[in-house]
């Protein structure tokens, strides 16, 4: 497979294939978490400003935890930053066992905060580590594809959640044991992976080289590189765009569209994750056709008149706008990310810890539209945050050709 072979033959698939596994807990672990949002409104009777604390504490954990992870890369290597994600991972999810009992939103809250450590562990390691299994110029394609799997937690973690929190008359189902039991499955699977890292050997790639073709010249600091600087802006931005929408859409499902919460979870997971892994599937194939920063701009205009579409539309039109934009945002994330990093040579683990950190804009977008959607008595208007993020995301791409050559 040319996808994961270097310049001189060397295949990396091995090693491809035990990290992208780990793609898809994450992406549970975050879709897990829109279902958490209506639930808590719900059983514990809080707003959605409030609810959206959920989402603030993990993002915020990427905030706190990204540069201490970037550290123990660099100085224990991949695996080493693999293992301790996973080990933290674990233990927040084991925690939820006795939370189910306690149910207090205050425990419930650190719990996911130490997910949320967990989860920076992981990305800071497995994304810029994808990037490097094979020759720089597939990067795009390599993390796009991984991604795909990402996409399939993301598709599972409503579909259980769903099925466990919310009840064909959707009213919630506030046992402990239909809190406790999607979490501590996730909890032993997560440490049965880890001691399979454990046992496993992980060759240490080294940080790809500067572009030789001359396109980005290597700096002497990583904030040099304003490719990298935009790309870091962009994917703050739309990490805020993502977690906006999917904390919210089974919120606008119901009060909008009319529609059950145990509906609204089934076509967050089918519908909305469906179109979101094939997104990402399909960009993977396009860009080997077609330049990766032109596929995220055109995708970007796409999220962008779908955006207008909701706030100008209601009902069903609007549920539709949002399955749009699912589409066109699948390949955002990979592909800012494979662009802000391309070509910043020796400050490749550092420019992932960074772009780690700035998955915070998870914590950001939530509170500001729960705000809204509270202040209005409306949830469509606080659309207009996702909006703005995809506008900036489009200028990204279309301007990223000029940034990468400039110091």
């Amino acid at each position: 497979m040319s996808l994961i072979k270097t310049k001189d033959g060397k295949s990396y698939l091995f090693p491809f294939i035990l990290i992208t596994s780990l793609f898809f807990l994450w992406g549970f672990a975050h879709s897990i978490l829109d279902v958490l949002n209506k639930h808590f409104q719900d059983s514990l009777s809080i707003s959605k400003t409030g609810s959206a604390l959920i989402q603030a504490v993990v993002y915020g954990g990427y905030f706190l935890m990204a540069i201490p992870a970037g550290k123990i890369i660099s100085r224990y290597g991949y695996k080493a930053g693999v293992i301790t994600g996973l080990l933290l991972y674990a233990i927040g999810a084991l925690l939820f066992i006795p939370g189910a009992h306690i149910l207090t939103f205050e425990f419930f809250l650190l719990c996911l905060f130490i997910i949320g450590c967990g989860l920076t562990c992981l990305e800071t390691a497995a994304n810029p580590y994808v990037t490097v299994l094979g020759d720089p110029q597939s990067a795009e394609q390599r993390i796009n594809l991984s991604q795909s799997l990402n996409g399939l937690g993301w598709i599972v973690g409503p579909l259980v959640g769903g099925m466990l929190l919310f009840d064909d008359s959707d009213s919630s189902a506030s046992s402990s044991s239909a809190l406790s039991i999607p979490y501590a499955i996730i909890g032993i699977l997560v440490l049965i992976i880890a001691f399979i890292f454990s046992r496993m050997h992980l060759p240490e790639i080294a940080d790809a080289p500067a572009d030789t073709s001359g396109a980005i010249v290597e700096k002497k600091s990583l904030w040099q590189h304003k490719h990298f600087v935009f790309g870091l802006i962009s994917l703050f931005l739309y990490v805020a765009a993502q977690t906006g929408l999917n904390s919210f859409f089974i919120n606008y499902a119901v009060d909008n569209a009319g529609i059950t919460s145990s509906t609204a979870a089934l076509l967050l997971g089918f519908v909305c994750m469906g179109l979101f892994m094939l997104g990402r599937m399909g960009g993977s194939w396009v860009m080997s056709k077609m330049r990766p920063q032109l596929l995220l701009g055109l995708c970007g205009i796409g999220a962008t008149l779908s955006m207008v579409l909701l706030l100008f539309s209601s009902g069903k039109v609007g549920l539709s706008a949002l399955f749009i934009c699912y589409f066109c945002e699948s390949i955002m994330f990979p592909t800012i990310f494979a662009l802000a990093i391309r070509g910043v040579g020796k400050f490749t683990k550092q420019a992932s810890s960074y772009l780690i950190m700035s998955i915070v804009g998870g914590a950001v977008a939530p509170v500001l539209m729960g705000y809204i959607a509270d202040t209005t008595g409306n949830m469509q208007p606080a659309f207009i945050v996702p909006l703005f993020c995809y506008i900036v995301i489009a200028v990204f791409a279309f301007t990223y050709h000029s940034n990468s050559q400039r110091a």
